[in-house]
């Protein structure tokens, strides 16, 4: 028997959440090898001092044993569910994403699919050139009169670095691994040199060897937020509108998580090799930040854009905005977000026939009548209550365009009917099924019972 549906295991685990545990309710959580939830509120620290580890003794031992019997059966995340009377165990299998709590995240129907904003590639720029400031020599002179200490890259590491990646690089980057090819070793455990070579160029500079191409597979998101969003380029942009490119050479970083690249598939009003930000806390776009390496190192920032009016590919409709499913209606129309609404039911019938419509997420009890969903043959991506999916699904009506399904959920939602729902999806799909195992609770413990 698996460690974890071993009694010993979820007796400290559920020590603590019966302490805790109103008559009649449940308790829903989660546990990962290296995250676990738990019941709060958090022991208080005595006397004032930090909160030690053997103030939370009790909880540390019950998280261990729960990620010790993951990591003995080979397991990366398991759910569970506390009532009185029973303890449920949820072992996601390959077709569902993690999601709140106990409850299934994105269930995913087509194996190995993404959004459709990760399958777009860059428009092509025939036209586009690098920038009137763009000068190689300058760039190396400057950076060898700043860091004439330096160890530079040799032709051949050049060369690795392009046939690792793939792309030529541009004259520009190539100058700066002239100069330096910033590699710790090479600073001699050095941090002071480390910082004057940061300041140098203006961004902790990535190795030589550590450059690396941000496209789309590199900047992953849960489909449950990658579907709602669309990858837009105005009229005019500097900067494509892309989850990732091919010709986006990451070359360093903010010390934040952000990246810095070179962009060699720049917008219609962009220049071939600006420099652009990244954003970590964004899944798709990037900000231009100067107009050439050169500019950058020597401190020539351009200012943000400003927003360009695009298409109304995303709209929301919702009771805090008053608008309108009619309002959100557009030929371009990518993602309709449905929210909390508590006027007349909202009919889907104007959204039939939009031919780019590929996403929609609904509020429980926002619909007039689910079964319009029918009418909308392009979707890849659905997510609703789980009153609107048990309509779809007794009347045979899921969308078999769907490459993913999600779950709209109020507060305090039992996971158990979620879980009933996300496998009869899966099936209809022949995708591997969320596990459930259900253990009898008694008072001295845990003995197992039928799931």
């Amino acid at each position: 028997m698996p460690s974890i549906y071993d009694v010993a295991t979820w007796e400290p685990v559920l020590r603590i959440v019966r302490a805790g545990l109103a008559e009649g309710g449940f308790y829903a959580g989660f546990a990962s090898r290296g995250a676990a939830s738990l019941p709060g509120p958090a022991p208080v620290p005595r006397n004032g001092r930090a909160l030690l580890v053997e103030d939370m003794r009790e909880q540390w031992d019950a998280l261990q044993s729960l990620q010790s019997a993951l990591a003995a059966d080979g397991l990366e995340l398991i759910s569970y569910l506390v009532e009185e009377s029973a303890l449920h165990l949820f072992i996601p299998g390959p077709a569902v994403e993690p999601g709140p709590g106990a409850h299934p995240g994105a269930l995913l129907l087509v194996e190995g699919a993404v959004p459709e904003p990760w399958r777009r590639l860059p428009d092509p720029a025939p036209g586009s050139a690098p920038a009137p400031t763009a000068d190689p020599v300058l760039l190396e002179r400057v950076l060898r009169e700043r860091l004439a200490s330096s160890i530079g890259a040799s032709e051949a590491e050049i060369a690795a670095a392009e046939a690792q990646l793939g792309v030529a690089l541009p004259e520009e980057l190539k100058a700066v691994y002239r100069v330096t090819r910033a590699r710790w070793e090479d600073y001699g455990d050095d941090y002071d040199a480390s910082d004057r070579q940061a300041r140098a160029v203006g961004c902790e500079l990535y190795p030589i060897d550590g450059l690396s191409i941000v496209d789309a597979a590199a900047r992953p998101a849960p489909w449950a937020a990658a579907a709602r969003e669309a990858a837009v380029t105005a009229p005019g942009a500097e900067v494509q509108g892309l989850a990732g490119s091919p010709g986006w050479i990451a070359f360093g970083g903010t010390g934040g998580g952000d990246h810095y690249a070179i962009d060699l598939t720049p917008g219609p009003g962009g220049h071939l090799g600006q420099v652009i930000l990244i954003d970590h806390e964004q899944y798709v776009g990037a900000s231009l930040v100067a107009s050439s390496l050169t500019d950058f190192v020597q401190g020539r920032r351009v200012d943000p854009p400003a927003d360009r009016a695009g298409a109304p590919v995303v709209a929301h409709v919702n009771s805090a905005h008053s608008t309108s499913i009619e309002a959100a209606v557009h030929p371009d129309l990518e993602v309709l977000n449905i929210g909390f609404w508590n006027g007349e039911p909202l009919r889907l019938a104007p959204l039939a026939g939009l031919p780019r419509l590929r996403t929609l997420t609904v509020q429980p009890g926002a619909l007039a009548d689910p079964l319009e969903i029918a009418g909308l043959t392009r979707l890849e991506y659905l997510s609703l209550g789980l009153a609107e999916w048990r309509t779809l699904l007794d009347a045979g009506a899921v969308p078999r365009t769907l490459a993913a399904a999600g779950f709209e959920l109020r507060n305090g939602q039992h996971p158990i009917p979620v879980v009933e729902i996300a496998n009869e999806l899966l099936a209809l799909w022949d995708r591997p099924l969320i596990t459930q195992v259900t253990l009898g609770a008694q008072a001295d413990g845990l003995v197992p019972g039928r799931g």
